[in-house]
Protein backbone atom coordinates (compact mmCIF):
# COMPACT_ATOMS: atom_id res chain seq x y z
CA UNK A 1 0.00 0.00 0.00
CA UNK A 2 1.11 3.67 -0.80
CA UNK A 3 1.93 5.75 1.47
CA UNK A 4 4.05 8.95 2.56
CA UNK A 5 4.82 11.99 0.49
CA UNK A 6 6.96 13.44 -2.18
CA UNK A 7 7.43 17.49 -2.04
CA UNK A 8 9.17 18.60 -5.22
CA UNK A 9 10.48 22.51 -4.65
CA UNK A 10 13.40 24.52 -3.34
CA UNK A 11 14.86 25.54 -0.65
CA UNK A 12 16.25 28.61 0.13
CA UNK A 13 17.96 30.35 3.26
CA UNK A 14 15.78 32.97 4.15
CA UNK A 15 17.26 36.22 5.51
CA UNK A 16 14.20 37.52 7.53
CA UNK A 17 14.14 41.50 8.20
CA UNK A 18 11.80 43.28 10.89
CA UNK A 19 11.06 46.47 11.01
CA UNK A 20 8.26 49.42 11.03
CA UNK A 21 7.88 50.06 7.33
CA UNK A 22 9.97 48.88 4.08
CA UNK A 23 12.46 51.72 3.02
CA UNK A 24 11.66 53.96 -0.02
CA UNK A 25 14.17 53.81 -3.04
CA UNK A 26 17.36 55.26 -1.94
CA UNK A 27 16.29 55.54 2.10
CA UNK A 28 18.18 53.39 4.81
CA UNK A 29 15.96 51.87 7.94
CA UNK A 30 17.13 51.06 11.03
CA UNK A 31 15.45 47.70 11.70
CA UNK A 32 14.19 45.85 14.56
CA UNK A 33 15.19 42.28 14.67
CA UNK A 34 17.02 39.80 11.46
CA UNK A 35 17.36 36.04 11.62
CA UNK A 36 18.63 33.48 9.21
CA UNK A 37 17.14 30.36 8.79
CA UNK A 38 15.46 27.37 6.07
CA UNK A 39 13.15 28.13 3.69
CA UNK A 40 11.51 27.61 -0.17
CA UNK A 41 7.87 26.90 0.01
CA UNK A 42 8.91 23.56 -1.37
CA UNK A 43 11.36 22.64 1.61
CA UNK A 44 8.79 24.93 4.04
CA UNK A 45 6.04 22.60 3.19
CA UNK A 46 8.49 19.31 3.46
CA UNK A 47 9.10 20.08 7.38
CA UNK A 48 5.67 21.24 7.94
CA UNK A 49 4.39 17.68 6.40
CA UNK A 50 6.88 15.78 8.09
CA UNK A 51 6.32 18.14 11.97
CA UNK A 52 2.51 16.83 11.12
CA UNK A 53 3.55 13.44 11.31
CA UNK A 54 4.30 12.71 7.12
CA UNK A 55 6.99 10.65 6.58
CA UNK A 56 8.20 12.74 3.71
CA UNK A 57 10.35 12.79 0.84
CA UNK A 58 12.13 16.10 -0.94
CA UNK A 59 13.17 16.48 -4.51
CA UNK A 60 15.34 19.52 -5.53
CA UNK A 61 18.96 21.02 -6.39
CA UNK A 62 21.56 22.80 -4.43
CA UNK A 63 24.63 24.78 -4.51
CA UNK A 64 27.58 23.21 -2.74
CA UNK A 65 27.54 26.21 -0.15
CA UNK A 66 26.67 27.15 3.70
CA UNK A 67 23.66 27.59 2.74
CA UNK A 68 23.18 24.50 0.85
CA UNK A 69 25.00 22.88 4.15
CA UNK A 70 22.02 24.59 6.15
CA UNK A 71 19.07 22.64 3.85
CA UNK A 72 20.80 19.20 4.26
CA UNK A 73 21.05 19.86 8.32
CA UNK A 74 17.12 21.05 8.42
CA UNK A 75 16.14 17.70 6.30
CA UNK A 76 18.31 15.22 8.68
CA UNK A 77 16.86 16.68 11.73
CA UNK A 78 13.59 17.33 10.13
CA UNK A 79 13.59 12.66 9.09
CA UNK A 80 13.28 14.05 5.60
CA UNK A 81 14.51 11.98 3.08
CA UNK A 82 16.81 14.73 0.31
CA UNK A 83 16.51 13.13 -3.55
CA UNK A 84 18.69 16.46 -4.30
CA UNK A 85 21.12 17.06 -7.14
CA UNK A 86 24.14 19.00 -6.25
CA UNK A 87 25.76 21.88 -8.37
CA UNK A 88 29.15 22.64 -7.54
CA UNK A 89 28.88 25.56 -9.85
CA UNK A 90 25.46 27.38 -9.03
CA UNK A 91 24.54 29.20 -5.24
CA UNK A 92 22.29 27.60 -3.31
CA UNK A 93 18.93 29.69 -3.17
CA UNK A 94 18.34 32.99 -0.74
CA UNK A 95 14.96 35.29 -0.10
CA UNK A 96 14.85 38.44 1.30
CA UNK A 97 11.96 38.53 3.88
CA UNK A 98 10.58 42.06 5.12
CA UNK A 99 7.98 41.53 8.06
CA UNK A 100 6.48 44.40 9.19
CA UNK A 101 6.88 44.86 13.38
CA UNK A 102 2.79 45.97 13.26
CA UNK A 103 1.15 43.51 11.40
CA UNK A 104 3.15 40.46 10.87
CA UNK A 105 2.24 40.70 7.53
CA UNK A 106 5.47 40.11 4.57
CA UNK A 107 7.04 40.91 1.28
CA UNK A 108 9.89 38.49 -0.26
CA UNK A 109 12.10 38.52 -3.09
CA UNK A 110 12.78 35.04 -3.59
CA UNK A 111 16.36 33.92 -5.75
CA UNK A 112 16.19 30.28 -6.57
CA UNK A 113 19.48 29.78 -7.32
CA UNK A 114 20.69 26.37 -8.19
CA UNK A 115 17.38 25.06 -8.04
CA UNK A 116 16.13 27.54 -10.88
CA UNK A 117 17.87 24.82 -12.78
CA UNK A 118 15.66 22.57 -11.58
CA UNK A 119 14.34 20.14 -14.93
CA UNK A 120 12.41 17.28 -15.98
CA UNK A 121 15.78 14.98 -15.99
CA UNK A 122 16.45 16.04 -12.37
CA UNK A 123 12.79 15.40 -11.70
CA UNK A 124 13.33 11.39 -13.73
CA UNK A 125 16.23 10.84 -11.72
CA UNK A 126 13.58 10.84 -8.73
CA UNK A 127 10.89 9.01 -10.09
CA UNK A 128 10.99 6.01 -7.70
CA UNK A 129 10.31 8.44 -4.60
CA UNK A 130 7.35 10.07 -6.25
CA UNK A 131 6.10 6.77 -7.25
CA UNK A 132 6.24 5.16 -3.96
CA UNK A 133 4.54 7.93 -2.52
CA UNK A 134 1.02 8.70 -2.09
CA UNK A 135 0.56 12.02 -1.74
CA UNK A 136 3.15 14.37 -4.22
CA UNK A 137 2.79 18.12 -3.90
CA UNK A 138 4.41 21.11 -5.97
CA UNK A 139 4.61 24.60 -6.33
CA UNK A 140 6.18 27.27 -8.99
CA UNK A 141 9.23 27.93 -7.40
CA UNK A 142 11.05 25.70 -9.52
CA UNK A 143 10.75 25.96 -13.25
CA UNK A 144 7.00 24.92 -14.77
CA UNK A 145 8.31 21.80 -16.43
CA UNK A 146 10.35 20.42 -13.32
CA UNK A 147 6.37 20.54 -11.90
CA UNK A 148 5.16 18.99 -15.02
CA UNK A 149 6.65 16.02 -14.74
CA UNK A 150 6.41 15.35 -11.16
CA UNK A 151 2.68 15.87 -11.78
CA UNK A 152 3.04 13.62 -15.05
CA UNK A 153 4.80 10.85 -12.85
CA UNK A 154 2.56 10.98 -9.81
CA UNK A 155 -0.46 10.99 -12.21
CA UNK A 156 0.60 8.25 -13.55
CA UNK A 157 1.40 5.86 -10.42
CA UNK A 158 -1.79 6.94 -8.78
CA UNK A 159 -0.91 9.45 -6.28
CA UNK A 160 -2.79 11.79 -5.25
CA UNK A 161 -1.48 15.42 -6.73
CA UNK A 162 -1.32 18.81 -5.07
CA UNK A 163 -0.20 21.73 -6.83
CA UNK A 164 -0.42 25.06 -4.86
CA UNK A 165 0.64 27.65 -7.81
CA UNK A 166 3.16 30.35 -5.37
CA UNK A 167 4.34 32.65 -6.26
CA UNK A 168 1.42 33.43 -9.26
CA UNK A 169 2.58 32.92 -12.75
CA UNK A 170 0.76 32.27 -15.38
CA UNK A 171 0.17 27.96 -15.88
CA UNK A 172 0.10 26.17 -19.06
CA UNK A 173 -3.74 24.78 -19.68
CA UNK A 174 -2.33 21.58 -20.04
CA UNK A 175 -1.42 21.75 -15.92
CA UNK A 176 -4.68 21.38 -14.32
CA UNK A 177 -5.79 18.25 -15.16
CA UNK A 178 -2.95 16.88 -13.57
CA UNK A 179 -4.24 18.10 -10.27
CA UNK A 180 -6.28 16.67 -7.83
CA UNK A 181 -6.09 19.62 -5.63
CA UNK A 182 -5.09 23.29 -6.88
CA UNK A 183 -4.72 25.10 -4.10
CA UNK A 184 -3.81 28.80 -4.55
CA UNK A 185 -4.52 31.97 -1.67
CA UNK A 186 -6.35 34.83 -2.62
CA UNK A 187 -4.22 36.77 -4.43
CA UNK A 188 -3.22 33.49 -6.59
CA UNK A 189 -6.60 32.74 -7.53
CA UNK A 190 -7.28 35.81 -8.31
CA UNK A 191 -4.20 35.92 -10.63
CA UNK A 192 -4.74 32.58 -12.23
CA UNK A 193 -8.40 33.38 -12.64
CA UNK A 194 -8.79 36.94 -13.81
CA UNK A 195 -11.68 37.03 -10.79
CA UNK A 196 -11.79 38.86 -7.78
CA UNK A 197 -11.42 37.03 -4.54
CA UNK A 198 -12.25 39.24 -1.99
CA UNK A 199 -15.54 37.65 -0.85
CA UNK A 200 -16.58 34.03 -0.04
CA UNK A 201 -18.70 33.76 -3.04
CA UNK A 202 -16.18 35.34 -5.25
CA UNK A 203 -13.89 32.47 -4.04
CA UNK A 204 -16.79 30.01 -5.05
CA UNK A 205 -16.80 31.58 -8.78
CA UNK A 206 -12.71 31.66 -8.89
CA UNK A 207 -13.18 27.57 -7.62
CA UNK A 208 -15.24 27.21 -10.35
CA UNK A 209 -13.31 28.88 -13.12
CA UNK A 210 -10.30 26.86 -11.76
CA UNK A 211 -12.54 23.48 -12.10
CA UNK A 212 -13.33 24.47 -15.42
CA UNK A 213 -9.20 24.70 -16.70
CA UNK A 214 -8.89 21.06 -15.25
CA UNK A 215 -8.37 20.98 -12.07
CA UNK A 216 -10.72 18.04 -9.91
CA UNK A 217 -11.07 20.51 -7.09
CA UNK A 218 -10.26 23.96 -5.86
CA UNK A 219 -8.59 24.33 -2.01
CA UNK A 220 -8.55 28.69 -1.92
CA UNK A 221 -7.28 29.89 1.02
CA UNK A 222 -8.49 32.97 2.36
CA UNK A 223 -5.74 34.33 5.59
CA UNK A 224 -8.05 35.03 8.43
CA UNK A 225 -11.21 33.46 6.83
CA UNK A 226 -9.74 30.05 6.72
CA UNK A 227 -9.94 27.64 3.04
CA UNK A 228 -12.69 26.52 0.55
CA UNK A 229 -12.69 23.87 -0.12
CA UNK A 230 -14.49 24.25 -3.60
CA UNK A 231 -15.37 21.07 -6.34
CA UNK A 232 -18.37 19.58 -8.41
CA UNK A 233 -20.16 18.83 -5.48
CA UNK A 234 -20.27 21.82 -3.66
CA UNK A 235 -18.16 23.77 -1.40
CA UNK A 236 -16.77 23.62 2.00
CA UNK A 237 -16.00 27.13 4.39
CA UNK A 238 -13.17 25.46 6.59
CA UNK A 239 -13.03 28.35 9.46
CA UNK A 240 -9.47 29.23 10.28
CA UNK A 241 -8.35 28.89 14.17
CA UNK A 242 -6.99 31.74 16.69
CA UNK A 243 -4.05 30.06 18.38
CA UNK A 244 -2.76 33.72 19.52
CA UNK A 245 -1.55 37.35 18.29
CA UNK A 246 0.21 37.33 14.88
CA UNK A 247 3.60 37.68 14.87
CA UNK A 248 4.99 36.75 11.00
CA UNK A 249 2.66 35.27 8.21
CA UNK A 250 5.23 34.65 6.05
CA UNK A 251 4.93 30.49 6.47
CA UNK A 252 0.92 30.26 7.01
CA UNK A 253 0.36 28.94 3.34
CA UNK A 254 3.47 26.42 3.58
CA UNK A 255 1.81 24.97 6.86
CA UNK A 256 -1.39 24.63 5.21
CA UNK A 257 -0.08 22.71 2.37
CA UNK A 258 2.23 20.65 4.45
CA UNK A 259 -0.07 19.54 6.98
CA UNK A 260 -2.74 19.00 4.20
CA UNK A 261 -0.63 16.46 2.67
CA UNK A 262 0.23 14.70 5.97
CA UNK A 263 -3.97 13.95 6.24
CA UNK A 264 -4.34 13.15 2.73
CA UNK A 265 -1.51 10.77 3.30
CA UNK A 266 -3.05 9.02 5.90
CA UNK A 267 -6.23 8.76 4.86
CA UNK A 268 -8.26 12.03 6.32
CA UNK A 269 -10.89 12.86 4.22
CA UNK A 270 -10.50 16.10 2.45
CA UNK A 271 -12.36 18.18 4.28
CA UNK A 272 -10.89 16.87 7.37
CA UNK A 273 -7.52 17.20 6.09
CA UNK A 274 -8.09 21.01 5.38
CA UNK A 275 -9.02 21.67 8.64
CA UNK A 276 -5.88 19.80 10.04
CA UNK A 277 -4.09 22.10 7.31
CA UNK A 278 -5.85 25.47 8.97
CA UNK A 279 -4.81 24.44 12.51
CA UNK A 280 -1.22 24.05 11.06
CA UNK A 281 -1.43 27.99 9.92
CA UNK A 282 -2.80 28.95 12.72
CA UNK A 283 -0.20 28.18 14.77
CA UNK A 284 2.54 28.78 12.39
CA UNK A 285 1.87 32.73 11.99
CA UNK A 286 2.43 33.05 16.49
CA UNK A 287 6.21 32.27 15.34
CA UNK A 288 8.86 33.97 13.52
CA UNK A 289 9.97 32.32 10.67
CA UNK A 290 8.72 30.13 8.31
CA UNK A 291 10.12 26.44 8.70
CA UNK A 292 11.09 26.70 12.09
CA UNK A 293 7.53 27.98 12.99
CA UNK A 294 5.54 24.82 11.68
CA UNK A 295 3.86 23.15 14.69
CA UNK A 296 4.30 19.61 15.24
CA UNK A 297 1.70 17.05 15.32
CA UNK A 298 0.69 16.85 19.28
CA UNK A 299 0.26 20.96 19.27
CA UNK A 300 -2.05 20.51 15.86
CA UNK A 301 -3.77 18.27 18.03
CA UNK A 302 -4.23 19.85 20.72
CA UNK A 303 -5.62 23.03 18.90
CA UNK A 304 -8.08 21.07 17.05
CA UNK A 305 -9.40 19.75 20.29
CA UNK A 306 -9.63 22.85 22.03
Amino acid sequence: MKQGIAILGIFVADLAFRAGRQPIMGETLMGSGFAMGPGGKGSNQAVAAARAGGSVSFISRLGKDAFGDIAVATWKAEGIAPNVAIAADEPTGAAYIFVSDETGENAIIVVPGAAGGLSAKDVEAARGAIESAKVFVTQLEQPIDAARKGLEIACASGAITVFNPAPAAPVPADIYALCDYVIPNETEAAALTGLPVDTEEQARKAGDALLAMGAKNALITLGARGALLHNAMGSTLIPSFNAGKVVETAGAGDAFVGAFAAGLAEGMEPAAAARFGCAAAGISVTRPGTAPAMPTRAEIEALLSA
